[in-house]
């Protein structure tokens, strides 16, 4: 094993034992941990098997295996902007109904 397959495999490793520390600290939810073990665990799985890329690249066609996994990563970030997007526009909702629950609980007290 070449000292490259090596270091990117451990990273991949290190990557996981520190999203299981979060998760099990409660640092990250455990929904956003299962995501981030994936991707730890895709980095360790081509780290230990960088040939793996181009037999993935020669199937689908590239000519370049590491734009390909260029490409996967880009859009999987893009991915995860968008449902965490989503997630914070939820909250924003959430945070501006309790505000007016609040505010028309405050008003029926101030009037008793």
């Amino acid at each position: 094993m070449t000292s490259f397959t090596l270091t990117t495999a451990l990273l991949g490793l290190g990557l996981a034992t520190i999203i299981l520390v979060l998760v099990r600290r409660g640092h990250l939810h455990l929904r956003h941990g299962v995501f981030w073990i994936i991707v730890a665990a895709l980095a360790a799985l081509f780290g230990a098997w960088p040939m793996l890329i181009d037999r993935i690249g020669a199937i689908s066609g590239i000519r370049y295996p590491p734009a390909l996994l260029l490409l996967a990563a880009v859009v999987v970030l893009l991915i995860k902007s968008l449902l965490a997007d989503m997630a914070n526009s939820r909250l924003e909702r959430q945070v501006r109904r309790l505000n007016q629950r609040l505010a028309m609980f405050e008003a029926d007290h101030e009037r008793q």
